[in-house]
């Protein structure tokens, strides 16, 4: 809970909020609440997972010298040459996320779709003028799912719990979501019946539009018509439909620029 006399504002990626020793600055985004406070000599950050049963579309930030209940377990951070800014950055999943369509999806030969979707971000605490980092929060509770042919072969996912959409105007835009468009292109002299699949989400960066809303660059997946394989290309900026963009947030891993990436058929389809 928040002072009477706290004022509440929009939240904003990026942005360097400046505090004074005493001051605590409370969020709330997505299913996470979160309160980092300014003493003299450290950092503290408290986190809270809250239970919605919509789906959360705003960012609420509020800045005040008042602590929330005892039993929010407190983690500490000794301060070191920072100058009282604490900023907040996103980032996606450390591992691939199983993304679903809205219901399965038969591609005939030699046709193509655009999935577009929506993944939870993370949210990374900076502080001072070299971003240090103190902390990462999921804005969601995450899901772990297996995606393989057997248990043995395969790979450790995230579930996602938004599904993939054809219409980019049906994808909700939220702040602590990012908007991927995917191109799944069906090479092989079969249909392919797309029922979920694996997003490399570690491999993709964030852009932020003039709305503020989030995007990464486009995803290619071929499947050949060799069925043991698929191979995957992301895209160099985001889609024109993105609108005017910056780049926000790097990739948690790098893909060599231009590189395709040929991984097992099981492993990214299911």
């Amino acid at each position: 809970m928040t002072d009477v006399s706290e004022s509440q504002r929009d939240g904003v990626w990026a942005h360097p909020y400046q505090l004074v020793s005493g001051q605590t600055q409370q969020h709330q985004l997505g299913h996470t609440r979160l309160w980092v406070t300014l003493l003299d000599l450290e950092w503290q950050i408290r986190e809270q997972k809250i239970d919605v049963e919509s789906d959360p579309q705003d960012w609420l930030e509020a800045t005040g010298h008042t602590l929330p209940s005892a039993d929010i377990a407190v983690q500490r951070f000794v301060r070191s040459n920072d100058n009282g800014t604490v900023s907040f950055y996103p980032a996606m999943a450390s591992l691939p996320t199983v993304i679903r369509p809205f219901q399965p999806l038969t591609i005939p030969p030699g046709a193509r779709c655009v999935l577009y979707v929506g993944t939870a971000l993370w949210m990374k605490v900076c502080v001072g003028e070299d971003k240090v980092e103190l902390a990462e929060v999921p804005l969601a509770p995450p899901s772990l799912t297996w995606l393989g042919r057997n248990t043995r072969e395969g790979e450790l996912c995230y579930a996602s719990s938004t599904y993939g959409r054809l219409a980019l105007e049906a994808v909700p835009k939220r702040p602590w979501r990012a908007v991927t468009p995917v191109t799944i292109i069906n090479s092989r002299e079969k249909s392919l019946l797309l029922e979920r699949f694996s997003m490399p989400t570690p491999l993709l960066s964030l852009y932020r539009n003039e709305k503020g809303q989030l995007w990464t660059p486009g995803i290619t997946v071929e499947c050949e018509t060799d069925m043991s394989s698929a191979s995957l290309q992301i895209a160099s900026s985001v889609i024109a439909e993105a609108g005017p963009c910056e780049a926000i947030a790097p990739a948690r891993e790098r893909l060599a620029r231009g590189r395709r990436l040929v991984r097992a058929f099981d492993h990214m389809f299911g």
